[in-house]
């Protein structure tokens, strides 16, 4: 489930880079990845419990995660076509360290200072990545830290449903938003691809996005977070496989040394929340 997860959701990313590269609206593309996605949750659980799945017991929390999710994504496709596909992703992994910081206040979990200084070195590896005059176009970087804040704020309310939800509902809930809202709007975006390589990548949005989801939320029925989460960061190399084969991309080593500390920032917050938190890391499970 873990690998899974780690292949499928670098390649959601590059077809979403593809997409907006062959000129398509970013409306169409959440549009479809919403349609696909949505009819792939549909499939998988309505025949293992049926109607009662789409019953929640809280309902306006539901809605207000699917809009937080709205949000990470309309601002993480922005960055996509501004920002390689690699140094992207390697950024948003501040968003597990933010879920570290929000679980105090949200949550009312303890974070010591350790952690609260493993949070900051992070951040501070974040911005060695979207360093003022290199390659990168740095004005993106608040788009990013903004789709990291959404996506984390999602993630904690994720951990506050766990015990009030069915995760088969949760993951149904998850794309209701963007799925109304860009149903409204569609019509107005809407441009025929123009070949079936174009078809494929709008259907493998939503099947890519689907898929790494339900992996992610069975690799955490089956093993602890503090296991599970690490895995994660393996979205790295997938990244810049893809970003290279795919796009040309070549990372360079500032690129990577603002990856590493974003990624020993999180190991090491994973472990102490480990040792003092009943086994429970920082989720990252990402790919809006």
């Amino acid at each position: 489930m873990c690998l899974t997860a780690v292949v499928v959701f670098p390649l959601l990313n590059a077809l979403v880079k593809y997409l907006l590269i062959n000129d398509y609206s970013i409306v169409q593309i959440m549009w479809m990845r919403s349609v696909v996605h949505m009819a792939w949750m549909l499939v998988l659980f309505l025949p293992y419990g049926g109607i009662r799945l789409l019953r929640s017991n809280r309902p306006g929390l539901q809605l207000v995660r699917s809009t937080l999710q709205l949000v990470a994504l309309v601002l993480y496709i922005i960055a996509l076509s501004h920002v390689p596909l690699t140094a992207l992703t390697m950024a948003f992994f501040t968003a597990p360290l933010m879920v570290v910081a929000l679980s105090v206040p949200m949550l009312g979990e303890r974070v010591g200072p350790r952690r609260w200084a493993a949070v900051a070195v992070g951040f501070a590896g974040a911005a060695v990545i979207f360093r003022p005059g290199g390659e990168i176009i740095h004005w993106s970087f608040p788009l990013v830290l903004g789709a990291a804040a959404a996506y984390a704020l999602f993630q904690i309310q994720t951990r506050q449903l766990a015990a009030q939800d069915d995760y088969r509902t949760t993951a149904i809930y998850t794309i209701v938003v963007a799925l109304v809202g860009t149903t409204i709007a569609g019509p107005f975006f809407w441009t025929w691809p123009a070949s079936l390589e174009h078809w494929g990548a709008f259907i493998g949005l939503g099947l890519f996005g689907g898929l790494g989801h339900y992996c992610v939320i069975k690799a955490y029925e089956y093993g602890r977070a503090s296991v599970v989460g690490p895995f994660d960061y393996g979205q790295l190399i997938g990244a810049a496989v893809v970003g290279f084969l795919w796009f040309g991309e070549v990372v360079d080593l500032w690129t990577w040394l603002g990856a590493a500390i974003i990624v020993a920032s999180g190991l090491y917050i994973a472990r102490r929340e480990a040792v003092h938190g009943g086994g429970r890391g920082p989720k990252a499970s990402l790919g809006p």
